[in-house]
């Protein structure tokens, strides 16, 4: 099983709660893409299922873990996605009950339900969830992770464990990079631009739409800088159709602009944006309030994109309102 960086509190209190034997039946793991919520899911799944346990934590080496560490335990089951849009339908959930309701048959006595990335689950889905969710079975547990709990009816939201990821220490992603045999060079690159978040150094190393996003990034900061709107629609209209990539470069674009606002206070603020430079020219041109109106303005273009509003529309929108704000 593969370490975990950072987040130490959360291990603890999951060790505290395996050794206590007060495990919760129903977790919820959540935070940005990238903290390592299924990686956390596993590891909550390994400590209810281990059978050498050592202080509340996974032993790692035992049947039982190396199963959940291959993802071929028959009592784990990773709930499978349907749709377009990789939803939960109401039939699986409906399966996943009627599967809650068969007795493991396992020498843990325990079966485990993984839902990942809960981005589009409905609220009938959760409807059909709730009752079994309410009144567990004693071996029965649930574990959902999702970036946000907004995405969650508040009757489900009530029923969980919720525990939000953290980012680590910009130390703890330069171990946990050197650890996978990223070079000195790739780790400064990425850690420069995705500080304490592993998942996304690491995506940005091997993956050329990261590196993308990253860049365009950079150009619409720019156009924002110099006020060119012209400028500003040619790269937005480059972010092209795929509402993922398109969204992805909105929300690397607002962390720019909450970094702009937090070094208009204070220059030696943290940042957690992917262009340093960038948010700290936005900072001299820009007032807080202005920033806080630009943050307003992808707000909105976010939101009109996950309402299935014309991506061109939505993005020539927020360069409008954008030039108004300077």
């Amino acid at each position: 099983m593969e370490k975990i960086y950072g987040n130490k509190q959360l291990l603890a209190t999951i060790g505290n709660m395996i050794s206590s034997d007060r495990a919760g039946h129903t977790v919820m793991f959540y935070g940005e893409y990238g903290l390592g919520k299924k990686h956390m899911a596993e590891y909550y799944t390994a400590s209810l299922l281990c059978e050498n346990p050592v202080d509340g934590a996974p032993c790692g080496v035992c049947r039982t873990c190396l199963n959940v560490a291959r993802n071929n335990h028959p009592d784990v089951m990773y709930v499978p996605t349907s749709g377009k849009l990789g939803g939960y339908s109401a039939e699986t959930a409906r399966a996943v009950v009627s599967d809650a309701s068969i007795k493991p048959n396992n020498s843990t006595g325990k079966k485990v339900y993984i839902f990942r990335d809960c981005r589009d689950i409905s609220a009938v889905t959760q409807n059909i969830l709730l009752k079994i969710i309410e009144e567990p079975p004693d071996y029965a547990y649930f574990i959902f992770t999702a970036e946000s709990k907004t995405n969650f009816l508040p009757t489900i939201i009530s029923r969980c464990l919720c525990f939000g990821m953290s980012v680590c220490s910009e130390e703890e992603t330069v171990e946990a990079l050197r650890s996978r045999n990223c070079s000195e060079a790739e780790i400064a690159s990425a850690v420069k631009c995705f500080h304490g978040n592993v998942g996304q150094c690491l995506d940005y190393l091997r993956n050329d739409s990261l590196k993308k996003i990253v860049d365009l990034t950079k150009t619409l900061t720019d156009s924002i800088i110099r006020k060119d709107e012209y400028a500003l629609n040619v790269t937005l209209f480059n972010l092209g159709k795929e509402r993922s990539d398109v969204k992805n470069t909105l929300i690397q674009l607002d962390k720019l602009v909450r970094d702009c606002a937090v070094l208009a206070r204070d220059k030696n603020s943290a940042t957690i944006g992917c262009w340093y430079d960038g948010a700290v020219a936005l900072s001299e041109m820009l007032t807080v309030h202005q920033a806080s109106r630009l943050h307003s303005c992808i707000e909105r273009a976010w939101n009109k994109i996950g309402a299935n509003v014309s991506i061109p529309l939505a993005l020539a929108s927020m360069a409008g309102e954008i030039m108004n704000c300077l």
